[in-house]
């Protein structure tokens, strides 16, 4: 019951609300009469354009639950983080929110977001052996779950397949010496074409390579930077070669223009992108070149590789006062028919294997190298400052690209960087007192 309930009210309003409520008493004979108050509305933040597609799905789960009302409110993403860590100081955070993956640990660490273990399991909607292992782990802080994956993102190749067979390839490769025979018989830089555009202001590329590897990017708890490990390097080395060997540019992704139509006119047969560009290539390529692209796994050092655990989640925030109602929310949006719907309507990917059951995503070709990728994906280090380390490891890869470093360097100044970021984290960890 609500503040406002409690308040005592003169009789008119009251007879009012009375009235208002119990209007159409025939229609309302068989639900029942209910006072007005007893609506409830949860407040849902979402991100984007995801606003959008789940307003088309709440009238359902309204139906399902007499008196409850979900109040969306769409952030921009370039405002989201700030809004959310606003909305945690003046203690006006809402119901539940959409939050990517990487931003998980940074709440959890505010002690901003609601554990979830308990209700997952009592749950008979939201099954864990049902998602894809890695991206479920992305939720979980410790011992304990945070959120409940809504859509995945990974990374893999779009690719040209007229291109590659043209050039002696009857498949995608699938290993990373493959990979560099195809980058190398695709580019031809004196006559304008490489073989993959790999933005050098975007740290994606770099990220999915390094996590193929066996060592983990942070070490010691997470206390240092791994980047001079030897997996690392080689990940850093494969990369840097690619420009080096002018397969691709050396460009940023202002400087690269409209990819889409760059990729449509071969000027890259290779693009290392997300889900979303599945459906930004059907509607910007020509009808003509629709059968002339496909999607593919990443290759990795000796096979098939991993790419990151990205998407986004659904976590209830410790504030709320609709608890119950958000978790409703959260096991209606995690039902597999509501999210093969999700994707129709917006293109995200659900996290669970048996969403993908349906047509749209079983019988697109287009999909199938994303199904297979995330079978292996994996996640970041859970650490609220792992976005400001990977920041840095983009910038001082940059300067390898461009000659300036070594791979020695590189590595080394990357974890210059990482134990400086660290330092606060390591302070806190070496000063915590054993739990009692």
């Amino acid at each position: 019951m609500s503040t406002r309930s409690r308040q005592r009210r003169p009789w008119r309003v009251l007879l009012h609300a009375l009235a208002w409520t119990c209007a159409g008493v025939a229609a309302a004979l068989s639900a029942g009469c209910q006072p007005a108050d007893d609506a409830r509305t949860l407040t849902f933040w979402t991100v984007g354009r995801e606003g959008e597609a789940v307003a088309k799905l709440l009238p359902d789960f309204e139906r399902e639950h007499p008196g409850l009302h979900v109040k969306v409110q769409q952030l921009p993403l370039t405002a989201a983080h700030q809004k959310l860590l606003t909305a945690i100081a003046g203690g006006s955070t809402p119901d539940l929110t959409q939050l990517g993956n990487t931003w998980i640990p940074e709440l959890a660490a505010l002690d901003a977001l609601e554990p979830l273990d308990a209700r997952v399991a009592s749950s008979q909607v939201v099954r864990p052996d049902d998602y894809f292992a890695n991206i479920w782990t992305t939720n979980r802080i410790g011992n304990t779950l945070y959120g409940v994956p809504w859509y995945v993102d990974t990374r893999l190749l779009f690719y040209r397949s007229d291109l590659l067979k043209q050039a002696g390839f009857d498949a995608p490769p699938r290993d990373w010496a493959q990979w560099r025979r195809a980058l190398a018989a695709l580019s031809h830089p004196d006559r304008g074409s490489y073989g993959i555009l790999l933005p050098t202001n975007e740290f994606e590329q770099l990220l999915v390579l390094a996590l193929q590897q066996d060592e983990p990017l942070l070490r010691d708890g997470n206390r240092y930077g791994n980047f001079r490990s030897a997996g690392f390097k080689r990940a850093l080395a494969f990369y840097v070669d690619t420009f080096r060997e002018r397969q691709a540019p050396a460009i940023t992704n202002v400087e690269a223009g409209n990819p889409w139509t760059e990729f449509g006119r071969g000027v890259y047969a290779f693009y290392l992108s997300g889900p979303w560009n599945i459906g930004e290539f059907r509607k910007r390529l020509p009808a003509s070149q629709q059968d002339d692209w496909n999607t593919a796994p990443l290759p990795g050092e000796h096979g098939p590789g991993a790419s990151n655990a990205g998407g986004s989640s659904l976590v209830i925030f410790r504030r709320s006062a609709h608890k119950d109602e958000a978790w409703q929310l959260i096991e209606f949006l995690s039902r597999p028919a509501v999210q093969q719907r999700f994707y129709d309507l917006l293109g995200d990917m659900p996290p669970r294997r048996s969403s993908w059951e349906g047509d749209a995503l079983r019988g697109d070709p287009k999909a199938r190298g994303f199904r297979e990728q995330l079978e292996r994906v994996k996640p970041t280090p859970p650490i609220p400052e792992w976005e400001r380390i990977v920041t840095e490891m983009q910038l001082v890869a940059a300067q390898a690209v461009h000659g300036d470093l070594s791979i020695d360097q590189a590595a080394a100044e990357i974890d210059r960087r990482a134990d400086l970021i660290l330092e606060k984290r390591r302070w806190i960890l070496d000063h915590a007192k054993p739990a009692p």
